[in-house]
């Protein structure tokens, strides 16, 4: 699958922009776990052009996480596609994206992201002044539409194609959805099966792990897939993955952490886990880097099936320093072999 002259190979896996959870040092290991791109949280084109700290703190890239997007959302074109330079000249991305599917009230509830979807023209136009406005290959993500009275997906992609984008995300739900219900795929494969699409398109919502990874490209043929909220505290599901398309590297997974265990035991996944704690603290100190994890520990598949792990699992959602989650992680370890994680590899 190619975005412009960016290749990323056959049926490529790729990290959801996620907001307040998708900051470099989590991109950074979802590629060393087997993403073949990862993208940053969204940020907002207003605060870009007003040289926001925090927004602009948000444009940081390490080399080693490349291949990497940067996504904007917004609702004025002009104020999208002068963020649109700013990122570019600031982060120099390898792909800029376009936020049309947040759900969420303060986002789509101003016009933003999946607010986007009850004025398609100006969706349109923002898309056309952001591919005019810089060099580097542009994407779009959205929803199937507003509500299931009105699933345009199928049109919408075809319009979102003439403005130039070069690959479009599809989130299989709609705004009013939110994240509830099942995501629904049949749309999806309808706009892949479209002879008149000739961008890639890529597949997301509810992938769960490999078996859903196979399942989907099988069903559908998108170009790609798109994982999200299953990352939470679980950033190898891309090598397990990669492990189910039959391509896992088990040479370069063992050397992506540091760690005596073998890659995908549970001692390697803690360990995995160990080192997002460490980089996130590193990042924003204690105790920002813990607060940060929190959703991690909280979601994390490793500690289901613990018996009586709930006063353990608080203690380390309360803890404020790094020794202090360290230690709470270490008295866990043995009891690994205790729980049963839940997961589809």
């Amino acid at each position: 699958m190619n975005i412009g002259n960016l290749s990323l190979g056959d049926r490529p896996v790729m990290l959801a922009p996620m907001e307040d959870v998708t900051d470099a040092p989590f991109r950074s290991l979802c590629r060393r776990m087997g993403a073949a791109m990862v993208y940053s949280e969204f940020v907002s084109s207003d605060a870009l052009i007003r040289m926001v700290n925090k927004s602009l703190a948000k444009l940081e890239i390490m080399p080693e996480e490349r291949p990497v997007a940067i996504q904007i959302y917004g609702k004025d074109p002009g104020a999208m596609a002068e963020a649109a330079q700013i990122v570019v000249e600031q982060a120099h991305p390898d792909v800029l994206d376009m936020n049309f599917g947040c759900p969420v009230k303060k986002v789509a509830g101003k016009g933003a992201g999946a607010g986007l979807l009850r004025n398609i023209p100006l969706m349109l136009e923002i898309a056309r002044r952001v591919v005019d406005a810089v060099d580097i290959p542009i994407t779009a993500k959205t929803r199937l539409g507003w509500d299931h009275n009105n699933i345009i997906i199928t049109d919408l992609a075809e319009s979102l194609q003439d403005t130039g984008i070069r690959a479009l995300t599809i989130h299989g739900r709609t705004r009013s959805q939110v994240y509830n219900g099942e995501a629904d795929w049949e749309p999806i494969r309808q706009v892949r099966s479209n002879p008149r699409m000739h961008i890639p398109i890529i597949g997301n919502g509810d992938i769960t792990g490999g078996a859903d990874v196979v399942r989907r490209f099988a069903e559908t043929g998108v170009d790609g897939i798109m994982v999200g909220r299953a990352t939470f505290g679980r950033p190898w599901i891309f090598a397990e993955i990669e492990r189910a398309l039959g391509r896992l590297d088990t040479a370069a997974l063992a050397r992506a952490v540091p760690s005596p265990h073998e890659p995908l035991t549970t001692d390697w996944k803690m360990d995995v886990l160990i080192s997002e704690i460490r980089a996130s603290v590193e990042r924003a100190g204690e105790p920002g880097g813990l607060i940060h994890m929190r959703r991690h520990i909280a979601a994390s598949p490793l500690f289901k099936g613990i018996p009586d792990f709930r006063p353990t699992r608080i203690a380390m959602l309360r803890a404020e320093t790094l020794d202090e989650m360290l230690s709470l992680m270490e008295q866990t370890r043995p009891l690994l072999a205790l729980g049963q994680e839940g997961e589809k590899a």
